[in-house]
């Protein structure tokens, strides 16, 4: 599915998005500072995350947190 639904639903699959929310949601982060069990927690508690939390594993975690690197980082 890799976008936002249209009822702009965030959903595991769609980890650029979850990026882009997470940027928005806590802009002032130090990335390099974040595990996977803090990712998780703020990826399912962002406003419009509406997936089943059991379904987050390690490597939908690394991905997440690696575009989100990626994205913030010059």
């Amino acid at each position: 599915m890799n976008e936002i639904s249209q009822s702009g639903n965030l959903y595991w699959d769609a980890t650029y998005e979850i990026v882009l929310a997470l940027i928005a949601a806590y802009p002032d982060v130090e990335i390099e500072s974040i595990g996977l069990d803090q990712l998780y927690q703020y990826v399912t508690t962002l406003p419009n995350f509406a997936d089943d939390p059991r379904l987050a594993n390690d490597g939908i975690l690394n991905e997440i947190l690696r575009e989100w690197y990626e994205e913030v980082t010059p």
